[in-house]
């Protein structure tokens, strides 16, 4: 356990950083350009290189040392923020905030990459919890992660606003770059007993879909829940599109960024009851029951054009999200052998980033010309205008809402699929089954 949390504090670290300029160039770019269509695009290509790279990177740590994965995860982000760096600081004048000149893209592409590296070591730190961690404790341990991914956006959100507000973007990559080598060198340190390849060498070693997608279809059910969060991602795909600019309509960038640190408090508050109460015997209901909490919330918190009840509405929000993450995971761990996690982690962050990005391609451009002016001076306006308020952010309001309902329906039909108790009882079967962990040691 001692090298799990060592672990864990060197991935807040890393997390900070790559959160940090993440976070940074979303609210430099919508800054720059005004451009709702500008963040949705950036949005949905990270999701989308997320999607593509999901499954190369789950091979990847099945056949290598889960600490040789989180370095490799370091030094790809360090080479992507250098470059970035020296982009930004030899690009043409006005060229990066003109939103079709390719400087601008290539300090995106750069940035994105650096960020996207990052989530090697996120899968291969989801294997170590099956590795380090005693069986009836993996529910904890992931809810420990969670609190780290929650102390990391509060850290993030409101540096990030601060830093662009303040420091501007070429002082943001300066200390992207400085962070991520303090984070590589931290890792040098760490040894992982009991470290090693969970397959065999004569695997395939760059993409394995076959084997991963073997391994998910033998347990029953298990392809169901990958589907469903894969669908709740397509709709959370809105979030990704419309989230800052909704924020920034009604704050400044510096007042949005601490008002995203102040309610990401909700993601750590959510960590630490998951990681000191657990998620009970039945995590998959756990998990059902919150995304109902979750889409119930989405669709409240737009009512009225105000920063208190956005706050409140994001605070409930992010306390729950940790709760969905752990379930899942936790699930996972319990049914797929240790050998095959970083394939099926990978496959399972394969097919739910894909979603997001379809919705954030889609939404920008739908909110900005149709919804947008639906609830400005359109037919929405005259309709309920008088009660509902109208404007821009009525009409990105409007949007949320509507996922919301969405989100909700399919939320209730799942609960009454036949799969679902199929997965129930496969999750229940495996805890009388031997401890994995152990088996892996011997």
């Amino acid at each position: 356990m001692k090298t799990f949390h060592r672990l864990v504090v060197n991935t807040l670290i890393a997390s900070v950083t790559n959160n940090f300029l993440w976070f940074a160039l979303t609210f430099w770019v919508y800054l720059e350009t005004r451009s709702v269509i500008a963040s949705s695009v950036i949005g949905g290509s990270y999701m989308l290189l997320l999607s593509i790279s999901a499954l190369f990177f789950g091979t990847y740590v099945d056949h290598h040392l889960r600490k040789a994965s989180m370095l490799a995860s370091s030094g790809g982000s360090l080479a992507a923020y250098l470059l970035a760096a020296a982009v930004y600081f030899v690009a043409p004048e006005g060229s990066l905030q003109d939103f079709g000149h390719p400087a601008f893209w290539a300090l995106v592409v750069l940035v994105l990459g650096g960020a996207i590296a990052g989530n090697l070591r996120s899968v291969a730190l989801s294997t170590t919890v099956t590795l380090l961690v005693p069986e009836d404790s993996h529910d904890k341990a992931n809810g420990l992660v969670g609190t780290v991914n929650g102390v990391a956006f509060a850290l993030t959100s409101v540096f990030s606003g601060l830093s662009i507000g303040f420091l501007g973007m070429g002082w943001s990559l300066g200390i992207a770059v400085v962070l991520t080598m303090l984070a590589a060198a931290h890792l040098l340190g760490i040894r992982i007993e009991g470290d090693r390849a969970g397959v065999a060498g004569d695997q395939p070693k760059t993409v394995d879909f076959r084997g991963a997608f073997r391994a998910v279809r033998v347990v029953p059910g298990l392809l169901l829940l990958l589907f469903f969060t894969t669908f709740n991602n397509f709709l959370g795909g809105v979030f990704m599109a419309l989230m800052d600019p909704y924020g920034l309509t009604l704050v400044s960038v510096e007042t949005w960024g601490l008002v995203l640190g102040a309610v990401s408090f909700g993601f750590i508050a959510g960590g630490i009851f998951v990681a000191r109460k657990g998620l009970g015997s039945h995590p998959l209901r756990t998990l059902l029951l919150t995304n109902m909490a979750l889409w119930t919330i989405t669709i409240l918190f737009p009512l009225r054009s105000s920063i208190v009840l956005l706050a409140i509405g994001f605070v409930i929000y992010t306390a729950l999200i940790p709760v969905v993450e752990a379930s899942e995971q936790t699930i996972i761990q319990r049914v797929v052998p240790f050998e095959e996690q970083g394939r099926v982690f990978g496959f399972a962050q394969m097919m739910e980033s894909a979603a997001s990005p379809v919705t954030a391609f889609l939404i920008g451009p739908i909110a900005q010309v149709w919804v947008i002016p639906f609830m400005t001076d359109g037919a929405g306006a005259d309709a309920v205008g008088s009660w509902f308020g109208t404007g821009s952010d009525r009409g990105m309001a409007l949007v949320f809402m509507a996922a919301g309902v969405i989100g909700l329906v399919v939320t209730i039909l799942a609960m009454r699929s036949s799969g679902f108790d199929d997965l129930s009882s496969r999750y229940a079967k495996s805890r009388t089954e031997p401890d994995v962990t152990q088996a892996v040691q011997a």
